[in-house]
């Protein structure tokens, strides 16, 4: 008889699960969109010219969901009922929005609900910032209000990184297999579980994903991301605080900030230049990493494939200097990714210039 705890029969078990049932959902749901007229319309600063169905984040809701109920232990990690009552939540409002365009402070609250079901209720939350601030037991409110801004923050900063084909289904994917894997060797069976559950979603998300695209996640799908990687970043970090683990992580908070550092630095970087330029860190633009790398004459694919070769490279950089302590770690991080965002501005604007000159020549 097999054991609940047993990582090597649960895991890639939930892994599967997930997979086939989103696999198989797909179609249906591309079927109903159509039916609907539920599509996303080309615009100014959307990245497709035709119409696309909106609702993939449906099946990688679906197909987590199942896979995690069938295979995770509520007894042994209590945790995972919060977990799967913030997820129809999130769900729920991200669906809302991709059919009927819900108010942003609506979205708002919902994520904060959301947000408290896992921090209070759930008890997920910071109890030591590590060698941030010297370490020492951190009060509960503050506590709350830390955690809880945190899973804010990196919530809607996968909600923007969904732009182009296959971003957010990548990113989030190699997010999951750092973390799983993390948690997998530690024996933390439940949390990869979760882990697996989500990969193996996205992965058959991104099949009916990558160009020519049939279907968008939409906000369903990329808040549940969001979700789900926030509470992996924090339920690590706590991890990294037990003394018996197989495989500790020094400089923990840093090192989940680098398993997070795409997203995270795009909110960051596009939040810091509207605030600049004197407008609200909510209005849009196309200021976004995976924007840059279209301006430049790539196609969805290829800045896809750039964008997941750096988040891979990030997460590669944060586990092989995690001696260096969280504020020297986070410095370097912060100052590889400002150089990438540099030098993929200086592309573009050599690449628009060079194109000007172009239409120019021909126009003569």
């Amino acid at each position: 008889m097999f054991s609940v705890d047993n990582p090597v029969i649960y895991t890639p078990l939930a892994f599967l699960t997930a997979f086939v049932v989103t696999y198989i959902a797909i179609p249906s749901i591309i079927n109903v969109a159509r039916k609907k007229n539920l599509f996303d319309e080309p615009g100014a600063r959307k990245a497709h010219s035709s119409k696309i169905p909106t609702l993939g984040g449906v099946a990688i809701f679906g197909g987590f969901i199942i896979a995690l109920s069938i295979w995770g232990n509520f007894k042994n990690l209590p945790l995972l009922q919060y977990v799967l009552a913030a997820s129809c939540l999130i769900f729920l409002i991200g669906a809302k929005d991709d059919i009927i365009e819900l108010a942003a402070y609506k979205k708002f609250i919902g994520q904060i609900i959301a947000t408290g079901i896992v921090v209070v209720l759930g008890n997920l939350r910071f109890t030591n910032f590590h060698d941030l601030f010297g370490g020492g037991e951190v009060p509960y409110l503050l506590s709350i209000a830390i955690t809880g801004f945190t899973l804010l923050v990196i919530i809607n900063s996968f909600n923007l990184i969904d732009g182009i084909n296959g971003l957010s289904g990548t990113i989030g994917a190699i997010i999951s297999l750092a973390f799983g894997l993390w948690f997998w060797m530690n024996g933390e069976h439940q949390m990869a579980v979760l882990s697996a559950s989500l990969l193996g979603a996205l992965l058959a998300f991104l099949k009916y994903n990558v160009t020519p695209a049939s279907i968008f996640m939409g906000d369903t799908g990329s808040l549940l991301i969001g979700t789900l990687s926030s509470i992996m970043a924090i339920k690590f970090s706590e991890m990294n605080l037990q003394p018996d683990l197989a495989f500790p992580l020094d400089s923990a908070p840093a090192v989940s900030i680098g398993f997070l550092a795409l997203p995270l630095f795009d909110l960051l970087r596009a939040f810091s230049i509207r605030i600049s330029r004197g407008k609200s860190p909510f209005s849009p633009d196309r200021n976004h990493m995976h924007h840059m790398l279209i301006d430049s004459g790539l196609t969805h694919m290829q800045a896809t494939y750039i964008l997941a070769f750096i988040q891979i490279v990030f997460i590669a950089l944060s586990i092989k200097l995690q001696h260096l302590g969280s504020w020297p770690l986070i410095g370097v991080l912060l100052t590889i990714a400002i150089l990438v965002a540099t030098l993929l501005d200086i592309t573009r604007k050599r690449y628009k210039k060079a194109k000007r000159k172009k239409t120019i020549s021909e126009n003569d």
